[in-house]
């Protein structure tokens, strides 16, 4: 398994607006399951090019997209107001992602969700797709340092709990009237050989039932689904006599000579670790990305866009090197003869931040789905969960992170839990913006067991 066959296989009427566009991954999975991209809106200037490289009659709005109005874009796209089958898009996401410095809401490309939603209101698509990073679930509206937390500081505000910024966002998603299911999708469930989380929020204008599409795969297969497919069965037939990669130091060379397949710093003797990770040896913390050598026997963990980087290494499993651009649009299910443009940086910025093309197709198939439907409509303004246990954990989840004890200015468990005591609204409630009907639902016990129950009691 490797790349996708992305033939010629749309049909002219299910055109889509496709925003945030970068190299186009989401957008060729779509066009595998049927659709066809109008006009696609990128202001990064080394995706665009590689746009024109390798769709040169695709007409291309090359701007910052607040830019932009929705005029303009249906313009490009020859089309009318209710005209597009989709609108599709992954609003920047480096102020969600936990690799990063999560500033979420400060940033100027964390509301870049409201230019998405603004195009989804002027262009009324018959459906939408957003996808973003996990993170987004718990991210801040309003960061707060965590060496800025606990004791000794002031307490929380409500935007600066964790989960604000994506209560925020569900509620902007419920005010579009538009009928929205959401959950948190594994691309590895369909047969990408990449375990990469994204929430994927689905939205259709007429309440058509869309559904998140199903798990074709698992990680140890079964019940109809196959296994996870590897790293070795994703880079199959990948061969490259001189491939480009970001070159590493002498020193990330000799500490990675160190470190099996499948593992990462921890493997290194106590005294190496401390060498290796330097003054992230005393933080906290998982820190699984430090050293990580893949394994050719599991899937590659999400691509990153840095992966000689010592905290987001994605080293080859038997060479000292990180894995190639190739490798990386192999792994993201890229067309064979799919050419990015731009320097070996900019390549791998493109690659990594692309959705895999597997999850764009399982994505469209799951609107097409909804197109031949012919049940019942489901009811506008709605916004769902398609995953009770998602919402569970998110109604559960503390309101802050803090650090260890041992780093905090003022120590001990009193102290925390009076700070963590604030009279704020705060503790961000999704379960506000999720239909009150889906949650007495998850309340109320199964028809055949309460018939159950009255059958025994009238005995």
């Amino acid at each position: 398994m490797g790349a996708w066959r992305v033939g010629p296989k749309e049909e002219s009427g299910l055109k889509v607006i496709s925003l945030f566009s970068g190299a186009l991954g989401l957008d060729l999975g779509l066009h595998a399951a049927g659709f066809k991209v109008a006009v696609a809106v990128e202001c990064n200037r080394f995706a665009a090019e590689t746009i024109r490289k390798n769709r040169p009659r695709l007409p291309l709005i090359q701007e910052h997209i607040e830019d932009v109005t929705t005029a303009a874009i249906l313009e490009k796209a020859g089309l009318k107001v209710g005209e597009a089958a989709v609108v599709t898009g992954g609003p920047s996401c480096q102020p969600y992602s936990t690799v990063g410095q999560r500033r979420s809401m400060g940033d100027p490309r964390g509301v870049m969700f409201k230019e998405f939603l603004r195009v989804v209101r002027g262009a009324r698509p018959r459906f939408f797709v957003m996808e973003n990073v996990r993170g987004v679930l718990s991210a801040a509206a309003r960061h707060r340092p965590l060496k800025e937390r606990g004791p000794g500081y002031p307490r929380l505000k409500p935007e600066e709990e964790l989960g604000s910024a994506f209560s925020m966002m569900l509620k902007e998603l419920k005010g579009l009237g538009y009928y929205v299911v959401f959950d948190v999708l594994n691309t590895a469930d369909y047969g990408t050989p990449q375990t990469r989380e994204r929430v994927v929020f689905l939205g259709s204008r007429d309440g058509e039932p869309l559904e998140i599409p199903a798990p074709t795969h698992s990680k140890a297969g079964g019940d109809g689904k196959r296994r996870w497919l590897t790293l070795a069965k994703g880079l199959d037939g990948v061969a490259e006599s001189r491939p480009i990669f970001s070159p590493l130091s002498k020193k990330k060379k000799d500490i990675l000579r160190r470190i099996p397949q499948g593992g990462n710093w921890r493997d290194l003797p106590k005294d190496v670790q401390r060498k290796a990770l330097g003054g992230a040896y005393r933080s906290w913390g998982g820190r699984v990305g430090f050293f990580r050598r893949l394994s050719w026997e599991r899937p590659a963990p999400a691509l990153t866009t840095r992966p000689d980087s010592k905290a987001t290494m994605l080293c080859h499993p038997t060479k000292l090197r990180p894995l190639s651009v190739r490798e990386y649009a192999r792994l993201q299910q890229f067309p064979k003869s799919w050419s990015f443009e731009g320097g070996r940086p900019q390549q791998y910025i493109q690659v990594g931040n692309a959705v895999p093309v597997g999850l764009g197709r399982a994505i469209g198939r799951a609107l097409r789905k909804a197109m031949d439907g012919r049940r019942l409509r489901a009811r506008l303004g709605r916004l769902t969960c398609a995953n009770k246990g998602l919402i569970e954990r998110l109604s559960k989840r503390p309101r802050t992170v803090v650090n260890p004890p041992r780093m905090r200015k003022v120590k001990g468990k009193d102290a925390l839990r009076k700070w963590l005591k604030s009279e704020t609204r705060g503790r961000a409630k999704i379960l506000d913006y999720v239909n009150r009907r889906q949650r007495r639902r998850s309340k109320v016990k199964p028809k055949s067991v309460r018939l159950r129950a009255a059958a025994r009691r009238s005995r």
